[in-house]
């Protein structure tokens, strides 16, 4: 499977924040700002997740479609996964 520049670029950007939240742990900020930006990067990577999951979820669907199959048990699996990542 392919992924597609948008979320590579989300994970980059997380990249980023990560290494600004240690560069704050370095410089000793307020644990408050941490949090805050920690915060901040959860959210982005439970929306990768949903990207990813949602952009998988249309292509197996739409192999499932093809093979003449039902896309039954891809749409299951993908709830498990956002199950899971919770």
């Amino acid at each position: 499977m392919e992924y597609n520049s948008q979320i590579q670029n989300r994970l980059k950007r997380i990249e980023g924040q990560i290494r600004g939240v240690l560069g704050m742990m370095e410089e000793g900020k307020d644990c408050r700002d941490i949090v805050t930006q920690l915060t901040a990067i959860r959210t982005a990577v439970d929306r990768s997740i949903g990207l990813v999951i949602g952009s998988n979820l249309e292509h197996c669907i739409q192999d499932e479609l093809k093979n003449g199959n039902s896309p039954d048990k891809v749409i299951q699996e993908a709830v498990e996964l956002l199950v899971k990542s919770r």
